[in-house]
């Protein structure tokens, strides 16, 4: 029997739990930056750059060693994180702006290229479009190039858009500078910085709905070429490298020259005016009483530029860059920051991938996974947790497949990760290169031969994959000629004296 002068506290419990308003969903922040390296990140070991608001939100979240893009170039895996799905499922496996079809290739090359969509498809169910049935404000700033106008992101979910067009780089009026020339942000100030810009557009959607749950993805330009920064950060970097006694190094990859040495002082400022843009946002969510309440994630689309245009970042100790299916193309930075979640300095060494962006957030956000979604992505509630695994739990198999020649001098190939293994298949000579990634992270011995068993095994995922994602594959090409020299690499990034030019013009 329930004491009298106990009845009065329990009636008062009952009325504040039945009066207590429902846990409101977490914001989410979702910052991509364009090109950036894995190794690009004073908290991923680099000693030139300087980042320390991203090395703090490393301390505040989880680092992640083994996150992946989807594709070793930009849109094919931007489509990828805004759909959970392999990029070969959409359609979209190479940069918009490429030749679309291989009837447009001029390139003296062995193979033709696999065509490709040049839009993402409305029909398309978007990380925007399915947070919005679920209360959620949405928010785009910086690059989309993911088709053209009526496939902009306001068409695709996002509520607002500032900057988002068809470009793969600011390349209207001043750059990175004000007039910005773009037709989704007006200019500002002559001379404004457009990471800055940018942030403060973020900021400031953030502050408008502060009071409902809201979905932020800033789509850095940065720090994608035009190689060009901020006079004052770039003086910065000149005086820094000539101090630490810098010089510029280069190894070989296939054809093109590969930068060794992280001392380009004009990407380094534009890395630290990006880390300057990411502080902005977060102080925002600081003074905003946001902090513990939102999701942040921090990651990039490719592998940083270290073989074409400038090549202004090196990768290692990971091979190749941009452009190529080594783990300098596509092993990502991923830094994530979950209150009540993530443990605080968590490292985590689990390989995932940029489509497990869309049913983790989904999930988080209270948002169902559409129907019939492939499961190419996975909830990494779990990993972030750091919940342990089955002892006998099967390896995840991760795919990549780019069936085109790059502007970095990649060339079409097919990947899969396994555990430890890693196996190529490069089209032009129907070889394949397998790699043990804890024994040789940089991918120097090939253990194909070494290992047959390991090879047929991740082949037979390969070809499942190829089937089950619908992948195109490369053809031969009839007008190849053996005795000119080979278009392999050529393009958008140039080769040869082009390419020297550049690295002239851009040290």
């Amino acid at each position: 029997m329930l004491r009298p002068f106990l009845l009065p506290a329990v009636l008062l419990l009952l009325t504040s739990l039945a009066g207590a308003a429902p846990p409101r969903q977490p914001n989410i922040v979702f910052f991509l930056v364009d090109d950036l390296g894995q190794r690009d990140l004073a908290c991923y070991g680099s000693s030139f750059y300087e980042t320390p608001h991203l090395d703090q939100l490393a301390k505040e979240g989880a680092l992640f060693t083994d996150a992946y893009s989807t594709c070793p170039v930009c849109s094919p895996s931007r489509a990828s994180i805004l759909t959970g799905k392999y990029p070969q499922r959409t359609g979209i496996t190479d940069y918009i702006g490429a030749p679309m079809k291989p009837e447009q290739w001029k390139r003296n090359t062995k193979l033709l290229p696999a065509p490709y969509g040049d839009r993402l498809a409305l029909e398309e169910v978007t990380m925007a479009e399915a947070l919005k049935t679920a209360g959620y404000a949405t928010f785009f700033a910086g690059k989309w190039h993911l088709g053209p106008e009526g496939w902009f992101p306001e068409d695709q979910g996002f509520d607002i858009n500032k900057g988002g067009i068809d470009r793969g780089g600011p390349y209207g009026g001043n750059k990175y500078f004000s007039p910005y020339g773009n037709p989704r942000l007006s200019d500002g100030p002559p001379g404004e910085h457009l990471p800055d810009r940018l942030a403060t557009e973020t900021a400031s959607f953030i502050e408008a709905h502060k009071d409902k749950p809201f979905f932020a993805y800033f789509s850095f330009y940065s720090v994608h070429t035009p190689l060009m920064a901020r006079p004052d950060l770039e003086t910065k970097y000149k005086a820094k490298k000539e101090k630490l006694g810098l010089k510029a190094e280069w190894g070989q990859e296939d054809t093109r020259q590969v930068r060794q040495v992280q001392e380009h002082a004009v990407y380094a400022a534009m890395v630290e005016a990006m880390d300057q843009a990411v502080g902005k946002v977060l102080a925002k969510l600081d003074d905003l009483g946001l902090k513990e309440n939102t999701i942040v994630v921090f990651t990039s689309d490719n592998g940083g530029l270290s073989t074409s245009e400038g090549s202004p970042t090196s990768n290692l100790p990971w091979r190749g860059g941009k452009g190529w299916m080594y783990e300098g193309g596509i092993r990502e930075a991923l830094l994530v920051r979950w209150p009540g979640v993530v443990q605080p300095g968590s490292v985590i060494h689990e390989p995932v991938s940029g489509a497990d962006f869309y049913p983790t957030l989904l999930a988080a956000g209270g948002a169902a996974l559409p129907k019939g979604y492939p499961g190419d992505g996975v909830d990494l509630k779990p990993v972030l947790k750091q919940e342990p695994q089955a002892a006998d739990a099967t390896p995840r198999t991760l795919y990549w497949h780019y069936p085109h020649y790059g502007n970095q001098g990649g060339a079409p190939a097919t990947a899969v990760r396994q555990g430890d293994w890693k196996l190529i298949h490069w089209f032009e000579e129907d070889r394949y290169e397998l790699y043990n990634l804890k024994m040789d992270p940089e991918e120097k011995t090939n253990a194909a031969a070494a290992q047959p068993e390991v090879v047929i095994k991740l082949k037979a995922a390969m070809e499942r994959l190829v089937k089950e994602t619908g992948s195109l594959l490369p053809t031969t090409n009839p007008a190849y000629d053996a005795s000119k020299p080979s278009g392999r690499g050529a393009g958008g990034g140039g080769g040869g004296k082009r390419k020297e030019k550049e690295k002239a013009k851009e040290e």
